[in-house]
């Protein structure tokens, strides 16, 4: 070191100072104190790492193109940092040099750790992922399905990069009876952001059925508009399913992570919301063929129903319908026969009684009050008839009816009624067959007859 002097030396066997050299140990300790002054900050890949349960500390080696140098940070500071060094991490790390005596080895002693460049993007990345995944935003409960057929199709993407033209290819040979509604904005940059969340509103309030967010393939950087939190919750709010085509295979966003559906490229996404026309055509082929064999039992049933329907006797005799009618209608005129002449009777018992009373009471009534006797008489004569009226009309109306109900006043109006051998009515011609024995009641007689 600059303006180092000697100020140790060993003496010889008698004692006397034989040369200026330091011991190992006190070159050692010169250096290490001399090391341990200089604190420098520096970036370097990690090459290698030993982190093992129970060290107190954490061994890595970070290099560059031309030098490596072994480094190790005590456990609390290392924890401290959230920082978990990976093999070819790039990282920032700020500390002195120092040596290990025992071994003559150098280490640099670190202080501070961080992630620089993509590696300090990708730690944020992760803490922003951690956080929306806390939230609930990734959860794939809440993941809705894609429409099996969209009619129309949101796409948010660049319109001047190749991914727009494979979605739009792709779409026009899988489903071309689909309207795609696109919305052109920048995919990097600092404004990327925005614009994509913007975008990603505007179609969805368009009346789409689904919205592919898309862009081709870039660097860690390039990529980064598609992990801002903004664009994430926009995604998780849109009213409508959002799949995502972002990068290449390897590549997962934030936007990725949230989404409805991740596809590894703009293809593929355009693929997750398209069936091919193929398959189209086979599926209208086998609904063809389920519709007509549905249609085939429905109208195998309908037969079997009409057929049931048509057996029943109501319609093979239509005199069925009215066979319990006419039962009836017949036991009622036969009560009405007996009740009339019965009720007829009892009318002309009372009335005849009624008579015979004013009789008695007229003989025992002097001559002095004969007047009074003839009035008494007319008055009762014509209370009498009144009386007897309502009954007389009600024996008017019901042989009326009895009349009308009567078969022979059928048979007046012009009609027979044709018997068999047995007695019989014959109702059908299928009844009778040639040589039979008839017997056809008319009006004023019977008559009989032989089937030719």
């Amino acid at each position: 070191m600059p303006g180092f002097q000697q100020t140790f030396s060993p003496l010889g066997e008698e004692g006397e100072s034989k040369s200026n050299a330091l011991s190992v140990s006190a070159a050692m300790a010169l250096a290490k104190t001399s090391l341990e002054q200089l604190v420098v900050t520096m970036v370097g890949e990690v090459s290698e790492v030993s982190d093992k349960a129970g060290y107190k500390a954490v061994y890595f080696t970070v290099k560059d193109d031309r030098s490596s140098l072994p480094c190790m940070m005590w456990m609390n500071r290392y924890h401290a940092t959230g920082v978990v060094l990976n093999v070819g991490a790039l990282v920032e790390l700020t500390g002195r040099f120092t040596l290990y005596a025992a071994k003559g080895r150098m280490n640099f002693d670190v202080f501070s750790l961080r992630l620089a460049g993509e590696g300090n993007l990708r730690m944020q990345v992760a803490q922003l992922a951690q956080k929306l995944q806390a939230e609930g935003l990734m959860a794939p409960e809440r993941k809705r399905p894609i429409p099996k057929y969209p009619e129309s199709i949101g796409l948010v993407t660049s319109p001047r990069g190749a991914a727009v033209h494979d979605v739009l290819r792709t779409l026009r040979r899988r489903f071309p009876l689909a309207t795609v509604r696109l919305a052109g904005v920048p995919v990097e940059g600092r404004d990327a952001p925005l614009h994509l969340r913007h975008a990603l509103e505007t179609v969805a309030q368009s009346g789409v059925e689904v919205v592919l967010l898309v862009r081709g393939g870039g660097s860690f950087e390039d990529l980064m508009p598609f992990n801002d939190e903004g664009l994430a919750r926009a995604i998780a709010a849109c009213p409508v399913p959002v799949v995502t085509g972002i990068g290449h295979e390897p590549d997962t966003s934030i936007a990725d992570m949230v989404a409805d559906v991740r596809a590894s490229t703009p293809t593929a996404a355009a693929e997750a919301v398209s069936a091919r026309k193929e398959n189209l055509d086979q599926g209208f082929l086998n609904a063809a063929v389920r519709l007509e064999r549905a249609a085939k039992r429905t109208i195998d049933g309908l037969e079997t129903s009409l057929e049931a329907i048509a057996s029943r006797p109501a319609l093979n005799d239509p005199q069925a319908i009215f066979a319990q009618d006419s039962l009836g209608l017949d036991a009622l005129a036969t009560r009405m026969h007996r009740a009339i002449p019965i009720g007829i009777s009892k009318d002309r018992s009372a009335l005849e009684h009624s008579s015979a009373l004013l009789s008695r009471i007229g003989s025992h009534i002097g001559a002095t009050q004969g007047t009074q006797l003839d009035e008494a008489r007319r008055r009762i004569t014509r209370a009498g008839t009144t009386l007897s009226a309502p009954y007389e009309r009600d024996l008017a109306v019901a042989a009326s009816r009895l009349n009308d109900l009567s078969p022979l006043t059928v048979l007046s109006r012009g009609y027979a009624i044709a018997r068999d051998s047995e007695r019989h009515v014959v109702k059908s011609i299928n009844q009778v067959s040639g040589g039979d024995h008839l017997e056809v009641s008319v009006s004023d007689g019977t008559i009989s007859c032989t089937v030719d």
